[in-house]
């Protein structure tokens, strides 16, 4: 189950290494690669590849990757990539709600709200005239994280850390004197591994359903 991850492991690594060696050309070689590994692995670690389950994931990481290639404009693609990302949050939000949910959301989940608040208030006084469609995104992250936590863990920490890759995005577009040391190199790893993570708990929920999913 775990051998069709391996390509989609091998070019995130790649791709890691050619940040923190500022080698520019692989890095623009291997982002567009990255979705595409790791919808392979989903389409063959699944035991059934039609159906609605694999419809929707594949949704979200097309969507993820028409996002990371938007994000490769330094200019308006920022824009054209958030609406992506969105876009393939809300595929993701389906999925888990009505495909994956093992349990209602977990308490602790009450987090991302605080969070999303706290974002907000942070990045507001900065976003100008993309304070509403950072408001928007912020919220159906929000709620994509609040939704992961109802489903396994691999997926409620995927969920997590797509909220920490792009909280670490935004501070670094719009907080200005928003300095963390090597920023590209982890937004990059904890998106590399939320999505990872995410297509890895929809492959397990999928070949080891639960007996008795707990929805109460």
């Amino acid at each position: 189950m775990a051998l069709p991850f391996l390509p989609y492991i091998v070019v995130g690594i790649v791709h890691l290494v050619a940040i923190l060696a500022g080698a520019d050309a692989l890095v623009a070689l291997t982002k567009p690669l990255l979705m595409p590994a790791l919808l392979l692995a989903l389409l063959l670690a699944v035991p059934v590849r039609r159906g609605g389950t694999v419809v929707l994931a594949g949704i979200g990481i097309l969507f993820g990757w028409l996002g990371d290639l938007s994000l490769m404009d330094a200019g308006p693609g920022f824009v054209v990539g958030l609406a992506f990302f969105l876009l393939g949050h809300v595929a993701y939000i389906v999925l888990f709600w009505r495909r994956m949910r093992l349990r209602r959301p977990r308490w602790w989940s009450a987090v991302f709200a605080l969070w999303y608040v706290a974002l907000l208030a942070v990045l507001a006084p900065h976003a100008g005239g993309m304070l509403v469609p950072l408001a928007l995104y912020g919220l159906t992250l929000a709620v994509l994280g609040v939704s992961a936590s109802a489903c396994s863990p691999w997926i409620a920490v995927g969920a997590a850390l797509f909220v920490v890759s792009d909280s670490l995005l935004g501070l670094d577009r719009f907080l200005p004197g928003f300095a963390l040391p090597q920023a590209d190199l982890a937004i990059m790893l904890s998106y590399i591994a939320a999505q990872g993570l995410i297509c890895w708990g929809i492959v397990r929920r999928l070949r080891v359903p639960a007996a008795v999913p707990s929805v109460v």
